[in-house]
């Protein structure tokens, strides 16, 4: 089993009150099938993916990113004396070793795995599997003293001339701690929450999957019943959408651009709140 690197994503899953709708929603979008012995969603007989049934109707349903850690426990003290707090104190779920759910100071939960019989993803960065994670805060400078704290990240500023945007873009890009930041050892980056965006939206991270064609994932997923938050648009990076499926989970997509592999979207599309 390779070990994976302390803070990076190693798994993703959607809480979802109708488990079967959710596997016909995603079966089709992404072309997933499913372990009948697991709530795992498999692409083309690899691990992506857990969609598990909601239990609790007062928890939301969201995509939630698990970050990798050899002791959950340890972990967890870390992120109460960094100013996160836990959601969900670690828990074993057998075979998947052990799960817990926490907060930074900006109110965005993520979740922490440490590694049972399987090591999480055994596919990611291709069409239909996991490719980027984001978080946005109101807080930047407490969340970047954070999971630097935390977890080591090591980031950078993008440069808003590189990304086609304004100057007064605030991302930074994330690279896990061993690595020399850049594109290429990237796995996420951290996003504000401005004006432009709804006065009641929350801290969150929000998922990324692969696709091949953005704008026919945007359309199968109206088709399914599901709504597009922020129509498609073109980066450097590819061409990116925010969607909600049909039980109401937020995620992204993103299309590689033609003449490469894509490296980092840099922010989802901006939504002014109301979904189209």
């Amino acid at each position: 089993m390779a070990v994976r690197t302390e803070g990076t994503p190693c798994w993703v899953d959607a809480q979802l009150p109708d488990l079967e709708a959710g596997k016909r929603f995603y079966g089709e979008l992404f072309g997933w099938t499913f372990d009948p012995d697991r709530d795992e969603a498999l692409l083309r007989g690899r691990r992506v993916a857990g969609l598990v049934p909601k239990r609790d109707g007062r928890m939301p349903t969201t995509w939630t990113v698990y970050l990798a850690t050899e002791n959950a426990g340890t972990l967890a003290a870390r992120i109460r004396a960094a100013d996160g707090r836990m959601v969900m104190d670690p828990y074993p779920v057998g075979p998947f070793g052990v799960l817990a759910l926490a907060a930074d100071p900006g109110g965005a939960v993520f979740g922490l795995r440490q590694a049972g019989d399987d090591d999480g993803f055994a596919a990611v960065n291709e069409p239909g599997a996991f490719c980027w994670m984001e978080v946005y805060t109101r807080r930047p400078d407490a969340v970047d003293t954070f999971y630097a704290t935390v977890f080591g990240y090591l980031g950078r500023q993008a440069d808003p001339e590189e990304e086609g945007a304004g100057p007064d873009l605030d991302y930074r890009i994330w690279s896990p701690p061993g690595s020399r930041p850049g594109d290429d050892s990237a796995f996420g980056g951290r996003a504000v929450i401005t004006d432009d965006f709804p006065a009641e939206m929350p801290g969150h991270v929000l998922t990324y999957f692969c696709v091949e064609d953005c704008d026919r994932a945007c359309d199968t997923t109206v088709r399914l019943g599901g709504r597009v938050v922020a129509p498609a648009r073109d980066t450097p990076h590819g061409r990116v959408a925010v969607l909600r499926d049909n039980q109401g989970a937020l995620f992204a997509v993103l299309a590689e651009p033609e003449d490469g592999p894509a490296t980092a979207p840099r922010t989802a599309p901006e939504s002014d709140g109301t979904d189209r």
